[in-house]
């Protein structure tokens, strides 16, 4: 099989909160993992991209003399269509999902890709390419094949496809014409009673209902509403039902910039980022993935020794991550190295006590909730409170994660602040007046701390860290956590201070000093969000909602963005889809649409 262009990530995103894959926009699944994100990735082409052009790792139905395709998902929907054209007018729909419906009173979400393949117009000739691969791509699995079905044996995993479709002609790769719909059921190794297309037919209506309902509860703003109900599925596609996780992006190893070697692996839990998502989550009104995610921090809090956190974990809430990089993959067009693990979890990163703290705060005042938080659970949650108290002025290694430095940080000083003044704030919510008037002290000194130490009188701003002149974006964050009011003149100077550092055109860098791996090359797309919403608050919302078009332009076909994009062709680089951008994109159109009453 020729690949007819390099690997992008132009790429369709479907799942179930178990397992994801993410398709091209051929149609072929090109990444995903089994039994669960962080798993062995079964579908791994998109880092494997052989020159030859005889691709592996991929999941693929091709259309003889296929000259377009185009991709959409059924509307309010995690189902991806692809429709696939050829020159002599023939034309087939492909349909990708991962069931996902309420059965027996619960969830239904299984390890299962469904793809349902239909022709639509002309004479269709199609051939499946069926070329699953373990061990990070070192090798195919073990094959076995019973009437309509194949087994793959992996190390870890075993996975049947049972289909309605000729297994000889799947299994030899051999071209047939397409005279009626076909079904592909790829997950656990177990018989399948009834008849494949049936179920797959049953799947999906009760797949697409699932999420049109969904949909239908969010308290969307009146502007943008597309690329907001996009961002919350997928959002929402990152959450690991069974704990509670919720992965900062699908993918590890896409660069953040073109041969950078900022290569890391992203499939698990930042507490930092899982916050920020349930934040935009809460303010669409979804609830559920916050209280699943505060049970994993339960399970986090109680296992951990010495009261120490690290700033990722497993989505089982595993604690270590070691870093490795696997040489059976060459990565993102051969840009390796591909890495599994990731050495974050060694480091101190004090900002997440606060960030703990941040994610549990609204559980105590939102009566919607099944079980708003009591005073049993303020009294576990000042543990962390003492961590702020105790840190908030000790070096880290920040939210960007430096390997090769440590410093104070201000963007970790304000989240333990922030996580002392939560606490007060729900101290005396619950009644508890002494503790409320102990977290506000602590508070206070920690504000008038950051304010001595943290403050540039030259630049008339806030630096990165205590005393020293560098800014980074993180500061645009100082009103957003309520550390400042907008119109603070402390807020406004350092605004300004960002601009002439890190803006370039319509976008922002994270920083713009050297680091590890040298200077910053990309902008970071949850940046330049930050700085929409920053200049929404001060009185600049026309400039604001300029640079939020472009971003929403800058998305992919499907209306998704990875970490990091090319400040000048625009291409989107880092792992995909990335949390952090998906919710900047819902935090700036809450900020920056026209109400419901004035937009009718």
């Amino acid at each position: 099989m020729k690949e007819p262009m390099p690997a992008s990530l132009n790429l369709g995103v479907i799942g179930n909160c178990q397992v994801a894959s993410l398709i091209d926009g051929q149609g072929r699944h090109v990444w995903s993992c089994l039994p669960r994100f962080d798993g062995d990735p079964v579908f791994c082409g998109l880092l494997r991209a052989d020159p030859s052009g005889d691709a592996q790792g991929v999941f693929a139905v091709e259309l003889d003399g296929c000259t377009r395709a185009k991709q959409s998902y059924l509307r309010n929907t995690a189902i991806l269509e692809t429709r696939l054209f050829s020159a002599d007018g023939a034309e087939i729909r492909v349909l990708d999902f991962c069931p996902r419906f309420r059965q027996f009173g619960r969830n239904y979400h299984p390890p299962m890709l469904v793809r349902i393949v239909e022709p639509v117009a002309g004479h269709a000739v199609i051939r499946t390419r069926m070329r699953p691969l373990m061990a990070y791509g070192e090798r195919p699995p073990v094959c076995r094949f019973g009437s309509n079905h194949v087994r793959f044996d992996g190390a870890d995993w075993s996975m049947r496809m049972t289909t309605d479709a000729s297994l000889t002609a799947v299994t030899e790769e051999r071209a047939v014409v397409l005279r009626e719909p076909l079904t592909f059921i790829l997950g656990p190794d177990e018989p399948i009673a009834e008849s494949v297309g049936s179920l797959a037919r049953r799947f999906l209506a009760e797949t697409a209902r699932y999420w049109v309902d969904w949909v239908r509860s969010l308290a969307i703003p009146f502007e943008w509403q597309e690329a907001v109900i996009r961002a919350a599925i997928t959002l929402k596609l990152c959450s690991f039902e069974d704990t509670g996780g919720v992965i900062a992006a699908m993918t590890t190893s896409i660069p953040e910039a073109r041969g950078s070697g900022r290569n890391w692996d992203y499939r698990y839990c930042w507490i930092r980022d899982a916050y920020f998502t349930l934040q935009a989550l809460n303010g669409l009104g979804v609830t559920r993935t916050m209280e699943g995610y505060l049970h994993y921090l339960a399970n986090i809090l109680a296992s951990v020794e010495g009261n120490t956190l690290q700033p990722v974990y497993g989505i089982n809430g595993e604690c270590a991550l070691t870093e490795r990089i696997v040489t059976s993959l060459p990565g993102y067009r051969g840009m390796g190295p591909v890495r599994v693990g990731n050495q974050a979890h060694e480091q101190r990163q004090h900002d997440v006590y606060g960030a703990v703290i941040l994610a549990a705060t609204q559980s105590f005042f939102d009566l919607r909730l099944t079980q708003p938080s009591d005073t049993s659970a303020f009294h576990q949650l000042e543990v962390a409170g003492q961590r702020c108290i105790e840190l908030f002025d000790r070096p880290d290694a920040g939210l960007w994660e430096y390997r090769g430095r440590t410093r104070i940080h201000t963007f970790s000083s304000v989240m333990c602040w922030a996580g002392a003044d939560r606490l007060a704030r729900i101290a005396a919510h619950l009644g508890l007046e002494t503790r409320a008037e102990y977290w506000r002290a602590e508070a206070n000194v920690i504000h008038e701390r950051i304010c001595a130490s943290a403050w540039d009188v030259q630049q008339n701003s806030f630096t990165e860290s205590w005393g020293l002149p560098d800014v980074d974006a993180s500061l645009l964050l100082l009103h957003e956590l309520g550390f400042l009011a907008a119109d603070d003149p402390r807020f406004l100077g350092t605004i300004s201070a960002i601009e002439r550092a890190l803006r370039r055109g319509d976008y922002l860098l994270r920083y713009a000093g050297q680091d590890d791996f040298g200077r910053p090359e990309n902008a970071f797309n949850i940046c330049t969000f930050w700085y929409v919403n920053a200049l929404a608050v001060t009185g600049r919302k026309a400039e604001g909602r300029e640079i939020f078009e472009n971003m929403l332009a800058r998305r992919n076909a499907l209306g998704l963005l990875s970490e990091h994009l090319d400040m000048v062709t625009g291409e989107l680089w880092g792992n995909y889809p990335q949390t952090y951008s998906l919710v900047g994109i819902i935090s700036a159109a809450i900020r920056l649409s026209r109400s419901w009453e004035e937009a009718l």
